[in-house]
């Protein structure tokens, strides 16, 4: 996919690319992009378009891996404009966003557009979802110079508006027609006897015991509820949308993803753009509204030849639709389970970032140094703009706070406390 991508952009001027969640088209479009920049030139060159911030970081987390000497700034609802600002007073080669921010930086005059020469629309059939025609239509007829358009969209079912200049596009096509479903992919159903199914998720839960798991639903309300139920008897747990503060997400999700939490319990707004490696379940607790949100949250798992179980929890009063009946087996869950062991690591949030000059080897240092751990008991590192979260072996972190309470890293006093 990537190959034919690369070559279709190479040879033409507009592609769109379809292609699976969890298929690799992030480095489809950054390869080619990335090929087509002129260091020599001291504006802005691309822009990624993207429909969520957790996207965008995604994106910028890939570029900084590959090294390439380009600077790169993304730019998102929920995170202070003034910084973005400063950011792009000096242009970065490439820009990455989201509609909503974009369009207001835009207005606002604070990116020269006239050397952006490669557009990139990813995940444009989310956007599109999401309400962000009217931004997305004035962000592109404000760009004067594009030579190569790429749209990317992991689903079939996507037309594309007159503004976006996709007439006469190639169509890279790797979403494969009536395929059957991957191997690697088990779909359960799942009856409850009870109409809320709370108690059946909490037996589910139990069943699949320590694993990766993320819950869907269909509300926040009921997201941070259902959290709730679950925290009540005694799972631990992290819950995600769109509704909470951006320090609070990235919070939930590094829990996640450094396994102090193995429950993620979320809206749709996880099924798309997050890397999280190793997710072996995914359950609907409530149904998705159609195919394409039950393709979108499936692929979650079972990525990279991995595989993984989709559980499909449904009440006597509801009705599964066919798309998930066709692949799906009906199970019924042992009678006696007991609640999983708590997770064996802990999360410490540090109240700085990367613009406080403080990155992963600071941090190993640190918690090596003065906190007295074994390479062992540190587990996953992540650093953000302005904090950074550090998996630390559960047995070890009331002597770590301990030890650490009056010490400095880099000269400086930096709160240091259990992520809540």
């Amino acid at each position: 996919m990537q190959l034919a991508a690369i070559a279709a952009i190479n040879d033409n001027d507009k592609i769109v690319l379809l292609s699976a969640t969890g298929s690799g088209k992030t480095l489809a479009f950054l390869l080619p992009l990335i090929t087509s920049l002129d260091p020599e030139v001291g504006l802005c060159q691309a822009l990624i378009l993207v429909p969520s911030r957790e996207l965008a970081l995604q994106i910028e987390s890939v570029l900084q891996k590959m090294q390439t000497g380009f600077k790169v700034t993304t730019c998102y609802g929920g995170h202070k404009r003034e910084i973005e600002e400063n950011n792009l007073v000096q242009p970065p080669a490439i820009i990455i966003g989201t509609a909503g921010r974009m369009a207001d930086h835009i207005r606002r005059k604070n990116i020269n557009l006239t050397a952006i020469k490669f557009l990139v629309l990813d995940e444009f059939d989310k956007s599109l979802e999401l309400g962000f025609l009217e931004e997305m239509e004035y962000i592109i007829s404000s760009l004067p110079k594009v030579e190569k358009r790429m749209l990317t969209s992991a689903t079939y079912a996507v037309t594309v508006p007159d503004f976006v200049q996709m007439k006469d596009a190639v169509t890279v096509n790797f979403l494969p027609e009536n395929a059957e479903p991957s191997a690697s992919l088990r779909i359960h159903t799942l009856l409850s006897d009870d109409k809320d199914k709370l108690q059946t998720l909490l037996q589910l839960i139990c069943f699949v015991n320590n694993t990766s798991t993320i819950v869907f639903c269909n509300h926040r309300d009921a997201v941070e509820r259902t959290s709730q139920f679950l925290s009540e008897q005694g799972i631990v747990n992290v819950f995600y949308h769109g509704g909470m503060e951006q320090r609070d997400r990235e919070m939930a999700l590094c829990k996640f993803r450094n396994t102090s939490s193995n429950i993620l319990v979320t809206t749709d707004l996880a099924s798309r753009g997050l890397d999280i490696a190793d997710i072996r379940n995914i359950v609907h607790y409530h149904l998705p509204n159609e195919e394409a949100a039950f393709t979108h949250r499936n692929g979650r798992t079972a990525r990279m030849n991995a595989t993984g179980n989709v559980y499909v929890i449904y009440s006597q009063d509801e009705k599964l639709p066919p798309y998930i009946l066709q692949d799906a087996v009906e199970m019924e869950l042992p009678e006696k389970l007991s609640i999983p062991e708590k997770p064996k690591w802990s999360t410490l949030f540090i109240d700085a970032g990367k613009k406080d000059k403080i990155n992963k080897i600071d941090i190993v240092g640190f918690l090596s140094q003065k906190g007295e751990l074994k390479k062992d008991d540190i587990g996953l590192i992540e650093v953000k703009d302005f904090m950074a979260f550090a998996a630390v072996r559960k047995s070890k972190i009331g002597n770590v706070l301990e030890l650490i309470k009056d010490e400095k890293m880099k000269g400086r006093k930096i709160k240091i406390a259990i992520a809540k």
